[in-house]
């Protein structure tokens, strides 16, 4: 779930940077510090969206950077178990798929990518569904629905395909549902 959150913290602003705006500064110094980074509480930050407030700027002895105090806002992306998310599979191996969605790569295990036996064929770097000739490759548009995250030693985030309306795009406009047919009245 992406959402905006506001931080209060002291940013140090190094002196290769004295000669810009203190505003663009401090953007860049925020950015430097936090854009990219995962923090367990917010998620992946993703962009520095703006500065609320600027307090006075400190020297503090044996560095030569300024300290503001600042109040600013940040585009974040934080996982929610059971989310739905879309995403496109950006590497097949014989264990599952990555699928890159949002700001993280998250794993469908190949017991997670269809109700069928699941074959990985390594040559066309690709999974396929023994009964249903499902075809799963890299570049492909899919829809998972997250089922497990973890920030800890490194951010992992798993996957299932495995319900109705998720898994790749193209199998579900393959199999648009038709409107069943009003029974027909016959007069007598």
């Amino acid at each position: 779930m992406y959402q905006i959150v506001t931080v209060e913290d002291t940013i140090a602003v190094p002196p290769t940077m004295f000669n810009q705006d203190v505003n663009k500064s401090i953007i860049e110094s925020i950015g430097e510090r936090f854009e990219g980074r995962i923090d367990n509480r917010v998620g992946v930050v993703i962009s520095v969206i703006e500065i609320e407030n600027v307090g006075e700027g400190k020297i503090l002895p044996g560095d030569p950077s300024v300290h503001y105090p600042v109040k600013f806002k940040i585009l974040t992306w934080m996982p929610k178990e059971h989310e739905i998310v879309e995403g496109s599979v950006i590497d097949i191996t014989e264990f599952g798929a990555f699928i890159r969605a949002g700001a993280l790569d998250g794993l469908v295990h190949v017991s997670q990518v269809m109700d069928d036996f699941v074959s990985y064929d390594e040559k066309n770097s690709q999974l396929a569904g023994k009964q249903t000739h499902r075809i799963l490759k890299e570049g492909d548009p899919v829809r998972a629905r997250i089922i497990s995250i973890s920030f800890k030693e490194q951010s992992k985030v798993g996957l299932t395909m495995r319900q109705p309306f998720l898994g790749s795009l193209k199998w579900n406009k393959a199999e648009k549902v038709e409107k069943p047919k009003k029974p027909v009245k016959k007069k007598k």
